[in-house]
């Protein structure tokens, strides 16, 4: 299928905008800490990496932050920008001749200030003295450098390091809570570099379902997303690391890894659990779509898809400013649960079943996190907000009230995992509300999750996903028929 979608010119002041951000934000900081409007914001951005010992060169992607503020594609790069004159410097790396050679063309300082829209750029081997010659204070010169911790790896962001930094003061503290606060919140011009990503992933979440056929395998479906999003979308980078779970692989929640490289033949009745998402300079969505892989949904299959579905539409119509994304969880567990004791799997008092933490049994993954530059967008857990400790919502990877702006990720999902269910079914607490003799039929089916974008807005909520949901429309799909569904 040729595609209705092709990649949009990238607009630099979205860039332009977040360092502005950046600035009002740091200024304000400084001001109510009675410290002094100067100093220089500095970020070193990714190096290009090779494989081990050898000389092959890994696809560089640059790195969050950076690109965040500055929009670099190359490697090499660091970005300054000025807290007292809102001035933003660009330092490239200064590139020997024989680079034109094999490399290609080596740009010019001009091409980068212009291109990249920055007030000035220099070489990176000359920071140090750029950087004294533009400080306006008095004394040693202050830098602010990115260190904090990211909530969702437990890895440290990198700060700086260049020669002669030694002649500098450095603030290891301010700036990392700033900037991830900044990227909390989308501006207009991020969050259509967000809807273009959605709108190539979720066409080519169409395609792959429109192709999928017993006898393939996992990563012909993967591979069939892949083209789509890089043929028609431009995207040479992936979100994440594709998930293309077929049959038991679907109650694995992070399958496609090297380990588990998708490669089972797709089976007759298996359900598939394609989780898949496209970058699109820089930007990121992450998209879950199940559905049986024969193209028609068995009772059991429709019993877990709608539970699924269920919490999903929940969650979207609950979404608004000023509502608490711990409900949210705790909505879809109820919604799911509430599911399963119509179809006799569990039984008991729904409200028991959540107070015993039931839910986390079937769905042992957060419900959604923030999205951006990163699949897992950083500031989940701001200072002053702790991580609850209780079985399920501790894999919560926010536990923020929206605010209007946010993207967030609506993903429940309901799985049968024999490490969670054989322990629970032993645990007398919690035993007592499963119905064995149904329970045994979903051995091996493995696990349905359901995942969208969305944008939390002044009104409400928007969904930037436009995949098949329901039931009758995902059969029609993939028995040839138009998307959007044509109403009669």
């Amino acid at each position: 299928m040729a595609s209705s979608l092709s990649p949009p010119k990238v607009n630099f002041e979205v860039h332009i905008k977040n360092r502005d951000k950046l600035l009002k934000s740091i200024r304000q900081h400084l001001s109510q800490s009675s410290l002094p409007l100067h100093g220089f914001v500095l970020l070193q951005g990714g190096d290009e990496q090779t494989r081990y010992d050898t000389d092959h060169l890994e696809l560089f992607r640059q790195e969050s932050y950076f690109a965040y503020l500055f929009g670099v594609q190359e490697p090499g790069f660091y970005g300054a920008i000025d807290v007292g004159s809102g001035d933003s410097i660009l330092f490239a790396p200064r590139l020997p001749d024989e680079y034109a050679v094999w490399m290609g063309k080596i740009k010019s300082l001009s091409h980068f200030k212009e291109h990249y829209m920055v007030t000035t750029a220099c070489f990176t081997d000359e920071i140090a003295t750029v950087l004294q010659q533009n400080y306006q204070g008095s004394g040693k010169p202050l830098l602010f450098l990115l260190h904090g911790l990211n909530t969702d790896s437990n890895n440290f962001a990198k700060p700086a390091e260049f020669k002669g930094i030694d002649k500098f003061h450095k603030d290891l503290t301010t700036l990392h809570p700033i900037l991830t606060e900044c990227r909390v919140i989308k501006s207009e011009l991020e969050i259509d570099l967000i809807q273009f990503a959605n709108d190539i992933s979720s066409e080519a979440h169409i395609e792959v379902m429109r192709k999928a056929k017993v006898g393939m395998k996992e990563y012909q479906l993967e591979s069939i997303f892949l083209h789509h999003t890089y043929m028609y979308g431009g995207c040479r980078h992936c979100s994440y690391t594709c998930i293309c779970a077929t049959g038991d692989n679907s109650a694995v929640l992070h399958y496609g890894h090297a380990g588990a490289p998708n490669d089972k033949t797709l089976e007759d009745g298996d359900m598939a659990l394609l989780d898949m998402g496209a970058e699109h300079h820089f930007y990121g969505s992450d998209i879950t779509c199940s559905y049986p892989i024969n193209g028609k949904f068995t009772s059991d299959q429709s019993l877990i898809y709608n539970a699924v579905l269920d919490a999903h539409d929940a969650v979207i119509s609950s979404m608004k400013p000023g509502v608490s994304w711990v409900d949210m969880h705790i909505l879809s567990h109820k919604v799911i649960l509430e599911s399963l004791k119509k179809g006799h799997i569990v039984v008991g008092d729904v409200d028991d079943m959540v107070t015993s933490n039931l839910g986390p049994i079937f769905m042992p993954h957060g419900l959604g996190h923030l999205l951006g530059i990163d699949t897992h967008d950083p500031g989940g857990y701001p200072k002053g907000l702790e991580r609850r400790k209780e079985p399920g919502l501790k894999a919560l990877r926010t536990a923020r009230v929206l605010q209007e702006g946010m993207v967030i990720t609506v993903e429940p999902g309901c799985y049968f995992i024999d490490a969670l269910l054989l322990p629970a079914m032993n645990n007398p607490e919690i035993s007592k509300f499963f119905n064995q003799e149904v329970i045994s039929r979903f051995t091996g089916f493995g696990g349905v999750r359901i995942e969208s974008d969305v944008l939390v807005t002044a009104a409400g909520c928007y969904n930037m996903t436009k995949c098949p949901r329901e039931i009758h429309e995902i059969e029609a799909v993939m028995a040839g028929g138009p998307w959007p569904v044509k109403k009669t």
